[in-house]
């Protein structure tokens, strides 16, 4: 599969990485308490038959503990 049509897919999917990283960060802060900051450190999608089946975000968290 060429990147140009990796791209297409990517712009043309339902799910966005904006969507994904949302969800990876609310999910974080329910877990984690006292967030100071939060970075997307890595970004993923699979990409199967033409389509974005799943999006991976990994993010670094920097909390305060008590």
């Amino acid at each position: 599969m060429s990147v140009l049509k990796v791209i297409e897919i990517l712009s043309n999917s339902e799910k966005s990485w904006e969507d994904a990283t949302k969800k990876a960060v609310k999910h974080a802060s329910k877990s984690v308490n006292n967030i100071r900051s939060v970075y997307v450190q890595d970004q993923s999608a699979i990409v199967k038959d033409g389509e974005v089946t799943e999006f991976r975000v990994n993010l670094k968290i920097t909390f305060e503990v008590n």
